[in-house]
């Protein structure tokens, strides 16, 4: 029996949809606007993840894909997809919300490669049925879930096919039903959905059950409304999943602040009439393993930067990285065991500049290191460590014309431009930074250190982060670079270590 704790993996990871193929459990996940995007997690047991791979390295090369001047998608890009296993091939569905239409990745297997088209017509939340007598369904939408059949290719509907709202929610102020996952067990169409209490904003899970598509009525209501750390935010929004020795679970997630959406593993057993109940959410959880030997490599790491090209001349970088929005590969590389940036464009702030490098940060908290060489910048460049979200801040060095700065900047929410909170002069050109970020009990604060005299020295205000719609991820640590008055200056960052207060971080020289 493998032993663990809820939520799941610590780190933002929502709107989960899980499958199992054999011995193995697959979920993916949302990832935005950081690319490589649509990540596939990996586990043996449904308590420990890896990351498997992603489902694309870039999305459709769009100028807010792309950064250019001031266009982004910041709260847009690829969400809440969905995974399947057919016919010995996988299928992952999702829409994002700046295109008119809905994307389908297909793999022969799970770790790629992906293979991109499209299903015609915009499917929110979408979740695909592949039935026993062969048709083809999307269930999709939101207050309003309706189901369409689709062609046997997944091309877009069938003409004269099933089409029809099958779930309605009634209206509220607060959310209505979406997250749509629909599955077929045990002859009962059952679809699970995402809501919130109507007195009050608390997520909530739904279910309904049907006999057939086409004319059942579905029946069912709210099956889960608790809480968990108490945080008075509701778990729900995920798929459900059976081992191999025949117990059901949900992977659903759950709101954690700035940290972001986490998953969070439920039991579930099925009752007489085939409806499932969902068991209490507990901290505590417990599963078999179909692989107990496995080390599961780390949501997290360090990184010395050692990596090497391949016969392409690309690198490969560690699963754990993502690029803030579509990278440009000429504008970046590894050199040295260093991480480099060289600006292109000019960028007002952080949340423009192109090629910052990201990693997630762990709940209750965490903190990271890096060490910035600028002997390359150009005066008006910015380049350090950041903590990113809506409400960002950041440590680096600014070049002035009289020569380098170390200076601490950030955006409190409801402020529409950046504080510069403090500035020291530097006389050298390379210093070690770090950040640290605290979540415990949603206190959601960034503080940042510069290694002064051989000691961490505190520099700047402690800065307040709070999870909103205007970046709609979590906070997540950024290598960043970017220049306000003159493009070609270069950062170099290297030895980069992440604390986690589980001891297991990977300690690289220093």
């Amino acid at each position: 029996m493998i032993y663990g704790t809820n939520p799941l993996t610590k780190m933002d990871y929502p709107d989960p949809d899980i499958i199992r193929v054999g011995d193995t459990y697959y979920i993916v996940s949302t990832t935005m606007y950081f690319m490589p995007g649509a990540v596939l997690l990996r586990s043996y047991d449904l308590i420990n993840w890896e990351i498997c791979s992603y489902i694309y390295e870039s999305l459709e090369h769009t100028p807010g894909e792309r950064l250019e001047g001031e266009q982004t998608v910041y709260s847009h890009g690829m969400w809440a997809p969905c995974i399947r296993y057919h016919n010995g091939r996988f299928y992952v569905v999702f829409i994002a919300h700046e295109f008119e239409k809905t994307f389908l990745f297909t793999a022969e297997k799970a770790e790629g490669p992906w293979t991109k088209s499209y299903i015609e017509g915009i499917y929110h939340d979408p979740s695909l049925l592949f039935d026993d007598d062969g048709r083809v369904y999307i269930v999709y939408d939101g207050r309003d879930i309706k189901i369409t059949e689709l062609k046997k290719d997944l091309s877009g509907p069938e003409p004269g096919g099933l089409h029809k709202t099958i779930v309605r929610d009634a209206p509220g102020k607060f959310l209505g039903y979406e997250g749509s996952h629909i599955y077929k067990i045990n002859g009962k169409y059952l679809l699970f959905l995402i809501h919130s209490n109507k007195k009050k904003w608390f997520r909530t899970q739904a279910c309904f059950m049907a006999d057939s598509l086409e004319d059942s009525v579905w029946s069912g209501g709210d099956v889960l409304m608790e809480d968990l750390d108490q945080i008075n935010h509701g778990v729900a929004q995920g798929g459900i999943v059976d081992t191999p020795d025949g117990r059901w679970f949900a992977v659903l997630f759950q709101d954690h602040g700035a940290v972001g959406r986490i998953p969070v593993l439920v039991p579930i057993e099925f009752n007489e009439y085939g409806y499932p109940v969902f068991g209490d959410v507990t901290k505590q959880i417990e599963n078999t393993s179909t692989r107990p030997d496995h080390k599961y490599e780390q949501l997290y790491s360090s990184d010395e930067f050692d990596y090497q090209p391949d016969e392409h001349g690309k690198i490969a970088l560690k699963k754990v990285w993502q690029f803030n929005h579509e990278p440009v590969s000429s504008y970046w590389g590894i050199e040295n065991n260093s991480y480099w940036i060289v600006t292109d464009k000019l960028s007002r702030t952080v949340e423009f500049a192109r090629n910052t490098l990201t990693q997630r940060t762990v709940l209750p908290y965490c903190s990271a290191e890096i060490t910035l060489d600028a002997r390359q910048m150009k005066i008006g460049d910015v380049a350090g460590i950041c903590a990113l979200i809506g409400c960002y801040s950041l440590i680096g060095i600014a070049k002035g014309q009289d020569g380098n700065y170390l200076v601490m900047k950030a955006r409190r929410q409801g402020e529409t431009e950046e504080k510069e909170y403090a500035r020291i002069p530097l006389k050298s050109w390379k210093v070690r930074l770090k950040v640290a970020v605290d979540f415990t009990d949603l206190r959601d604060e960034a503080q940042f250190f510069w290694l002064h005299d051989g000691k961490w020295e505190k520099i700047g205000v402690t800065h307040p982060m709070q999870y909103t719609m205007d970046h709609f991820t979590g906070c997540r640590f950024g290598l960043f670079m970017y220049s306000t008055e003159a493009t070609g200056g270069k950062a170099a960052f290297s030895n980069f270590i992440y604390h986690c207060p589980d001891g297991t971080e990977n300690q690289i020289r220093s």
